[in-house]
Parts: structure tokens; C-alpha cells; sequence
């Protein structure tokens, strides 16, 4: 079997998915290279080669380690050399991952705290954040990123290629065809959605997105001198987010699974698997795998409507139960001291730009106001984390919980406000979390859409919860009403971080964005000198654009909200 071959597997190995061949070395047969430490981290005379892997919609139970019905051994063979990341956290949706990551900051400090950025919208990552990625380039790194954006894009600044990244291949929105590319956003409003730098890569059509990422990553090793310029590489996976849709021979495998949805979901990932299996084999070939550090994580929990599985956590994406905010991951590299083992130490997607800041030899002073701490020490050493406390979020534009109220919250916090606070062993939240079900993995070949809904009848209408995490991570027993002192103080950190906040961007859509107005494709829109407008609310409901723009006025209702937001008040 050619191991190099992107593709080139026989029927039988994709049967069995027994793709994984090659021989990882063992702890024991790493030896120490001049100018390099294994003691924690690396000399800066040779400082590692981070390559960053996320995948997209990867629920918690969707992988092998976890006793999965989805079979992964290139992941689970590269987690059982390395680190798993237990106690792990990120965010229930895309955007906010993301930004995080990139930023290492909470989205309540970059006003990103509400929902995605969609296509039309006039938004972005901030300006006046400075990204890992360019921390990393001025450390000395050749940065790329391959894969989905989906951090903004309507002004060319927006772009990775101006946030720090050296090259850019991938999508820009949040969700494409794997094979055509095109990304709608409404009836009548799609457009090609792939790009080579900052020009549309119309070439590559028809060429599937998991294997075509994998096919940059490839190259960028292949051309690359492993021993001149360390090497910094996020692959950002479009799979396993929806559309549910694979190369046929990867679906076979599953072909006794009588869920639809679960068997093509499970086939993505047996595709991501494999990429991973050809990434780290490159990594190997030309020279790059004895000073690297592989970073494996999901940008949020799984949906269960199409296909994922969170089981036993509790929730969704899109909600601040477990099953939304925390994730997979894991950290493999030869640089680890203690090797091959679980760790429970709480960390956070904020945590990694800090973390690889100092592992690429950055100082302190590199990272200061960012919200993450470096965990480097507590993932390679075992030793505890310095992370003691994580906001999950405050969305003030969410809808709020209408058994909601400050009096509800002891007249410290408005609790029809949608908050998520995670503080030791006690998380709190409070609003509307989102649904809150146990889901076991889809199995049945059709599952009815009003099931969905059964547990709205039965659990009483409540605004305020309270979990031991660490002692009931599925969250069955709500102890807010056993432990009103642990709650006051939890709300209090809730006020405390609420009084940082910047106000949500979250804009009206902007009709020039229209891919029809623009050869088809989703790009920029907005020259680099026109003026931002935050002041504006996104509207829903398609109205006419004269009626969005009044919505900048002094006395619009997202000036007002905002305004109360940040005040004292709540």
C-alpha cells in the first residue's frame, strides 16, 4: 500500500479502514537533536514546527478513543502516543472558535459574541488584534493556513493573507459544497467559495475539499526547508460541517449503520482520519516530524441532526451544555515529556495562541490583555493549569429566557440573559443555554423532527442552573437551589467580566455583497477606506435597505441595548 498516495488505497484496506501502516516513533527512540531541550519546551534555536488541525462539527463521541462507532485509528494512535485533552474547551459555533484561537481572547473582548459572521454581513476579525499568526511571523515563522476562514472577508484587510498568514488557500464563509464550492446564503444568493491567496481559485472545482486541503498541507511540506525557518500550519477542515457528503468508498464501511446521516457522517471523518495519516506521514518523509507539534482539536460540539454525537454529554452545537463547549483534542509531538496519558487539566481554544507564542520563543510581553494562558508545562509536564476559570460567553442579542430575571438572580444578574461561566468545579449558566437533551447516537434510519422538541414539555422553565462538572460532567443534577452561595459568586464573576465587554458587531447585511454583483464569487465588497458603521443591527426579515440603514441612528435599538449592557445596571 502506498502510504504517500492521497487516495491510493485498495478496496479492502478502505474496508477496514486499516489505512494506519506507518511506525510512529516511540518515546523511547526519541533522541535529542542538538540545540534542542525536551524538558518542556524547545530552545529557541530550534524552535518546532506547530502544525494546528482543526475539524468542524465533531461532536465528542465521534471519535475512536471515545468508543465511537466511527473508527479512527490514525487518531487514536497519535492521541494514545500523545496528550488527550480531557477537561478541554471550546465554543458552540464556528465564528467564536475561531476568533479565539486566533486572538486569544474571549469574543466578549472582540464584540463577536453573538452568533457567526455571515456572507453579507460587513464584519470581521478586529483590526486592533494582533493574530497569532502574525505573533508567530514575528518570531521568525513561515505562516499558512489552509482550509475555512469564515472569520470575515468583506474588506481586503479581513483577509488571512493580511492577518498574518504568508499563504491562504481555502473558503471564506461557513459552509460549502466538498465539491463544487458554491456557498449559498439565501435563495438566489450563492457563489463560489474557494480561493488561492486573495484571487478566486476557480480551477479546482470538482476536486474533493478534505483531500484537496490535504493535497496544500503536502505541498507546502514538500517545498518547504524544515531546518531553515520553523513552520507554523492551521488546517482548518471544512468536514465534518455539513453538507454530509464523501467519496462513495468511504461510505461502504458504515453500510451497517441504518442511520443515513450518522453512516455519511461517519465516512467524513474516516476521510479526515485519513489526512491526518498522510499529513503526519509527509511530516516523517521531509524531515519535520522529530521537532513538531501536532494540535488536534474540534471548533465545537457536534449536531446530532446531522449525523454527530455528543453522547453522554449533555447539548448540542450551538448550546453552552458540555455537549457544545467542550471538545476534542489532544496535542502529539516528540517534544512531550510524559507521553502517553489522559490529562485533566482545564484548558481552554484561548489558551493556544500564549501556549505556542511561547513555545515559538516569544516572551511574556508578546501575549499581554489576551484572555489565555500558556498551558504548555501542564499539557507536556502534568503539571496543573494555571487555568482556573472560564467565561463561556454573555450574548446579550440572544434571545432572552422569558422566566428570566434580575430578581431571579439575586439582584446581582439579569437571568434571562444568555451567560455561561465555568469556575473550578461549578459551571453556571443562565438564559436560554439552548437544548439540553442527552442524545444517544443517531442510529434508527429516520428519526421524527418533533422528538426534538419532547423535552421542552417535560422539564419546567427555568433561567439559572448549577453543575459540579467535575463530579457530574453530563450535567443531571442542577444544584443552583442547594447552592445559592456558590451561585451569588458565580453571577458576581458574571458582572465582573460583563463590566469588559466591548459592544456586539453585529451588522445589517450589505446587499453589495451579493455574489451576482460580483462575478459569481463571495469576496471582498468594501473598499479598505470606507468607513465601518458597528451601529447597525442585523435584521432577520428581508426588508428594504433604506428602512436597515436608519437603524444607525443615535436612538436605534442596538445603540440602546448596548449602552445597557455595559452599564453597571445588569
Amino acid at each position: 500500500m502506498a502510504t504517500t498516495a492521497l487516495t491510493g488505497f485498495s478496496m479492502m484496506s478502505l474496508l477496514s479502514l486499516g489505512y494506519l501502516t506507518w511506525d510512529l516513533m516511540s518515546p523511547n527512540q526519541v533522541e535529542n537533536e542538538p540545540g534542542q531541550t525536551f524538558g518542556g519546551r524547545p530552545s529557541t534555536a530550534q524552535r518546532p514546527h506547530i502544525i494546528f488541525i482543526l475539524t468542524d462539527d465533531q461532536g465528542f463521541n465521534d471519535i475512536g478513543y471515545h468508543s465511537s462507532d466511527i473508527r479512527t485509528p490514525t487518531l487514536d494512535k497519535l492521541a494514545a502516543d500523545g496528550v488527550k485533552l480531557e477537561n478541554y474547551y471550546i465554543q458552540p459555533i464556528c465564528t467564536p472558535s475561531r476568533s479565539q484561537l486566533i486572538t486569544g481572547r474571549y469574543q466578549i473582548h472582540t464584540g463577536l459574541q453573538h452568533s457567526i459572521i455571515r456572507p453579507r454581513q460587513p464584519n470581521c476579525l478586529p483590526f486592533d488584534h494582533v493574530t497569532l499568526p502574525q505573533r508567530l511571523q514575528e518570531l521568525g515563522y513561515s505562516t499558512h493556513m489552509v482550509g475555512k476562514w469564515h472569520l470575515g472577508f468583506y474588506k481586503k484587510e479581513c483577509l488571512p493573507t493580511r492577518r498574518g498568514f504568508d499563504t491562504y488557500f481555502g473558503s471564506l464563509t461557513g459552509s460549502v459544497n466538498y465539491y463544487t464550492y458554491n456557498s449559498c446564503d439565501g435563495p438566489g444568493l450563492c457563489g463560489f467559495d474557494l480561493h488561492e491567496g486573495e484571487s478566486v481559485a476557480w480551477n479546482h472545482r470538482g476536486k474533493y475539499s478534505t483531500h484537496l486541503y490535504t493535497q496544500r498541507v503536502r505541498k507546502i511540506l514538500a517545498t518547504q526547508d524544515p531546518h531553515s525557518q520553523p513552520l507554523f500550519i492551521f488546517l482548518s477542515f471544512q468536514a465534518v460541517h455539513t453538507p454530509l457528503q464523501s467519496p462513495r468508498e468511504y461510505i461502504y464501511p458504515y453500510r451497517e449503520l441504518e442511520n443515513v446521516a450518522r453512516r455519511r457522517y461517519a465516512a467524513m471523518v474516516s476521510t479526515v482520519d485519513e489526512a491526518v495519516h498522510n499529513i503526519t506521514y509527509a511530516l516523517r518523509k521531509y524531515g519535520y516530524y522529530q521537532n513538531s507539534v501536532i494540535i488536534f482539536s474540534t471548533d465545537n460540539g457536534g449536531q446530532p441532526l446531522s449525523g454527530g454525537s455528543n453522547w453522554p454529554l449533555r447539548g448540542r452545537k450551538g448550546t453552552y451544555w458540555e455537549g457544545g463547549v467542550r471538545g476534542l483534542g489532544f496535542v502529539h509531538s516528540p517534544l512531550l515529556r510524559k507521553k502517553r496519558r489522559v490529562s485533566k487539566a482545564l484548558v481552554h481554544i484561548t489558551d493556544w495562541y500564549p501556549t505556542l507564542v511561547g513555545l515559538a520563543g516569544g516572551n511574556e510581553s508578546l501575549t499581554k490583555g489576551v484572555d489565555g494562558y500558556n498551558v504548555w508545562e501542564a499539557i507536556s509536564e502534568g503539571k496543573e493549569s494555571p487555568r482556573l476559570e472560564i467565561l463561556h460567553n454573555i450574548d446579550p442579542l440572544y434571545n432572552h429566557a422569558r422566566s428570566g430575571s434580575l430578581q431571579k438572580g439575586y439582584g446581582i444578574w439579569n437571568t434571562a440573559i444568555q451567560a455561561s461561566i465555568r469556575a473550578g468545579d461549578w459551571k453556571l449558566l443562565t438564559g436560554d443555554p439552548g437544548y439540553g437533551d442527552w442524545i444517544p447516537p443517531p442510529m434508527l434510519p429516520g428519526f421524527p423532527a418533533e422528538w426534538w422538541n419532547l423535552e421542552r414539555h417535560i422539564v419546567p422553565r427555568k433561567s439559572l442552573w448549577l453543575f459540579n462538572i467535575s463530579g457530574d460532567p453530563y450535567e443531571r443534577f442542577d444544584l443552583s437551589e442547594q447552592r445559592p452561595d456558590v451561585v451569588k459568586e458565580l453571577l458576581a464573576r458574571l458582572v465582573y467580566y460583563n463590566r469588559t465587554a466591548v459592544p456586539v458587531r453585529y451588522p445589517s447585511e450589505d446587499p453589495r455583497a451579493d455574489p451576482n454583483l460580483n462575478g459569481g464569487a463571495w469576496v471582498p465588497w468594501m473598499g479598505d477606506e470606507e468607513e465601518d458603521n458597528w451601529h447597525r443591527v442585523y435584521q432577520k426579515k428581508n426588508k428594504d435597505w433604506k428602512t436597515k440603514l436608519k437603524l444607525s441612528k443615535g436612538n436605534s435599538f442596538f445603540r440602546r441595548l448596548n449602552t445597557r449592557i455595559m452599564s453597571n445596571r445588569i
